[in-house]
């Protein structure tokens, strides 16, 4: 199956724990797969078709399901995510306000508001995850933390999308996956395409 943000993931710890064989495949490589065999045709149905036919004929890695304390941790992250996105935006809002030179009062304690239950929100859920990652990949954390530049979110936030570094063989297909791979357009004389960081999660 391709790995489809929220939708796979039940299907397929389900399929796990009852002892069937599971590939999540990215949907990026299907959608290539796809691209080269110039089908015309895009369905529901002819998708599935694709996709079993990428699966053998390609070696595609089993798919090992989440530890409790993982998928905690991938479900806190996201909330985090989306939380400081909300503040950020929150903060862009009330900046943009007081430009306008006159603040309603009633708004400005409005987002005044909505931005401390944010920040509020966003601590609970640091130190919750925090918690939860000391738990389960301490070594790790404290490893990342040593390297300069890394802080704590950073080391946070690379130990819950690798699942400890366990879901990649090696550094490049983290690259790729994190999108910050670069890359390089040159063909012949004629193309001579700046250079540039993929944003594809290959």
């Amino acid at each position: 199956m391709e790995a489809t943000g929220y939708y796979h993931y039940r299907l397929a710890q389900f399929l796990f724990k009852q002892n069937v064989l599971v590939s999540l495949v990215n949907p990026l490589s299907v959608k290539r797969f796809i691209q080269m065999k110039l089908a015309k045709v895009k369905t529901d149905k002819s998708d599935a078709k694709a996709i079993s036919e990428y699966g053998q004929i390609n070696e595609v890695p089993l798919y090992t399901a989440l530890t409790d304390v993982q998928s905690e941790c991938l479900q806190l992250f996201r909330v985090l995510d989306s939380s400081l996105k909300k503040r950020t935006a929150t903060k862009n809002k009330l900046h943009g306000e007081e430009v306008l030179g006159i603040v309603s009062k009633f708004v400005y304690r409005s987002l005044k508001c909505d931005l401390k239950h944010l920040s509020n929100e966003i601590k609970s859920l640091e130190e919750r995850l925090l918690e939860f990652v000391k738990q389960d990949q301490q070594h790790q954390l404290t490893l990342l933390k040593s390297i300069p530049r890394i802080g704590l979110k950073t080391a946070l936030f690379l130990i819950v999308i690798t699942d400890g570094f366990d879901k990649f063989e090696n550094a490049s297909q983290l690259c790729s996956y994190v999108g910050i791979t670069p890359t390089i357009r040159e063909s012949g004389s004629s193309v001579r395409g700046r250079s540039r960081i993929s944003t594809e999660k290959e």
